[in-house]
């Protein structure tokens, strides 16, 4: 089996060489390629990323890195689905270009589908803590809100729908009709997800959130695009 890491990056230029180290780091169970898709950056993300691909290169020999870049700005849902379409790998999973997520949890996320126990496995921030760390407060309030909101339109029993460690077998994620170009991605492949009838398993993970002055993207008017994705998928087939 073979695992594709999907990176979307957008004004990441400190932190993406970071993160890619962190991954280098991880002895992961099965082969594994790392795809950063570059959302048109105004800075030297890009350069960072080129810069880190020939360190890990070294660090990981046995990791394919591959780096795409947008002509304009897309979108982070827009990223992903190009970084889906040039994936290879049997298992999909998205990683942020920051460091608010742990790549050393990734083996625990995608265990289960390795196992051959799970289709879907959603790595949560909520199980077992009560607010997770660094997270604000309005944050903590609109994700506890779309996951609710998420659980009642679709039938599902989860605690984080906006979680970025989602890992989807690739013949899941690549049947389905994502559309999404903004942070939308989320609610949408949760909501086909639950369409298609595949259950949805959680694992809990760590997370050390970031805030807009760190450089965190999400803005509340996300908040609002996200209902208005739920709502739009419930009402078609």
């Amino acid at each position: 089996m073979k695992l594709s890491i999907i990176i979307p990056i957008y004004n990441e230029q400190d932190t993406v060489a970071d993160v890619l180290g962190r991954i280098g780091a991880v002895r992961f169970p099965i082969e594994y390629e790392i795809i950063l898709v570059d959302d048109a950056s105004r800075d030297t993300t890009y350069e960072a990323a080129l810069s880190a691909q020939k360190a890990l290169g070294t660090a990981a020999p046995a990791a394919q890195v591959r780096i795409f870049r947008n002509p304009v700005n897309r979108g982070k849902g827009y990223s992903i689905r190009k970084g889906i379409s040039e994936s290879s790998g049997d298992i999909i999973i998205v990683q942020d270009a920051d460091t608010e997520y742990d790549p050393g949890e990734i083996p625990r996320v995608i265990w289960p589908i390795i196992d051959g126990a799970e289709k879907v496995v959603y790595g949560s921030r909520f199980l077992g803590v009560k607010r997770p760390d660094g997270m604000a407060l309005p944050n903590f309030v609109a994700n506890k809100a779309l996951t609710f909101l998420t659980n009642l339109l679709f039938g599902l029993r989860i605690t984080d729908m906006e979680t970025c460690y989602k890992a989807y077998r690739a013949d899941i994620i690549k049947k389905m009709e994502l559309k999404a170009n903004r942070f939308t991605f989320e609610p949408e492949v949760t909501a086909q997800a639950a369409k298609l009838g595949v259950r949805i398993k959680e694992v809990p993970i760590s997370y050390s959130g970031r805030s807009a002055e760190q450089g965190k993207k999400i803005k509340s008017k996300d908040f609002f695009y996200a209902i208005g994705t739920l709502l739009c998928q419930r009402m078609t087939p």
